[in-house]
């Protein structure tokens, strides 16, 4: 076996920053310490099972621990470009939470910094290594769906009255904070969309915009982006479907997936027709840790590139309705 990659986080503001266990878990990685720089945050996490018996410690202490490799950056959504920022410059690979921030020249900043210095940036959006979207991708990949046409995706959930104010500080709302996981998808899928066209909605007197929905048009395409934090049961409605000039392919709950796939003609091993398509249980985060543990060994490069999350970046803006400059 190979070295284990030491591996360290900042922060545990984020709402996926427990992903810290599946780094625990994996073999690929030691994880050798943790910083919050907020005690509250801090005091929250520190009985909490990822982080439990882990050695605490501030971000320049962190930073500088012998052979570190990877730094998680798992803070509040605001501070996510700063920690990055700083991790990079410090010579780190990273594991960087969605969305990238409020500021695309920020970002396109540190993709730039990463780039010199030959780093991994790798965004923390949850749906890449799902087993349906893989399973399409690779119809999509041999030709089987033909050429696209329509791209529909929802991603939507109730919250509570205490969770809208800190979300409603982002303009974009639901379409910023589930929305981005939809818009990384749609991006792999169909490129970066010649223009993008917000609908955002409030169904309350307050400013959080929790009904939203965002038409991308491509030269031969649409694709929609629909996104609520109203919606009752709204985990089992999320779902993605292409529509291609060979096949359609279903997939819905996103979360634990089931595909239904109708072919045009035979391919990717499948009969034509309409068919349930088997897919294996998975667990987010799982495969994202380990190609990124190839990424550090040089066993292969990373299939998301510089490009791609800056295009997901600006479309995730422009669809939230905030500025790109």
């Amino acid at each position: 076996m190979p070295d284990k990659i030491r591996y360290g986080q900042i922060g545990v503001g984020h709402a996926h920053a427990s992903k810290l266990q599946v780094y625990r878990d994996s073999a690929d990685y030691e994880v050798v310490g943790i910083a919050e720089p907020d005690p509250e945050l801090r005091r929250r996490a520190e009985s909490q099972a990822p982080y439990r018996d882990l050695p605490w410690m501030s971000v320049e202490q962190l930073l500088n621990q012998p052979k570190l490799q990877v730094v998680g950056i798992e803070t509040r959504v605001a501070d996510l470009l700063a920690y990055g920022g700083q991790a990079v410059d410090a010579g780190m690979h990273i594991h960087l939470d969605k969305p990238a921030g409020t500021s695309l020249p920020e970002f396109k900043q540190l993709l730039d910094r990463a780039a010199r210095g030959h780093l991994a940036v790798q965004m923390g959006y949850m749906y890449r290594y799902n087993p349906g979207i893989v399973a399409l991708r690779r119809l999509l990949d041999q030709g089987h769906l033909g050429q696209p046409f329509e791209l529909h995706t929802v991603m939507s959930k109730l919250i509570n009255d205490g969770a809208r104010q800190p979300l409603a500080q982002f303009a974009g709302g639901s379409m910023f904070e589930l929305g981005c996981h939809l818009i990384d998808l749609v991006v792999g899928i169909l490129g970066a969309p010649e223009a993008v066209h917000p609908y955002l909605r409030r169904s309350r007197e307050d400013q959080l915009r929790d009904n939203t929905l965002a038409v991308f048009e491509y030269p031969g395409a649409t694709a929609t982006v629909r996104s609520t934090l109203i919606e009752v049961d709204g985990g089992a409605r999320r779902q993605l479907t292409l529509c291609g000039t060979k096949g359609t392919v279903h997939i819905q709950p996103l979360d634990r997936p089931r595909m239904k796939l109708t072919l045009l003609e035979p391919g990717g091993g499948y009969p034509k027709g309409t068919r349930e398509v088997e897919l294996p249980d998975y667990r987010r985060y799982v495969d994202d840790a380990a190609e990124l543990a190839r990424i550090v060994r040089h066993e292969q490069d990373p299939r998301f590139s510089y490009e791609h999350d800056l295009a997901v970046q600006k479309s995730l803006l422009l669809a939230s309705g905030m500025p790109i400059e």
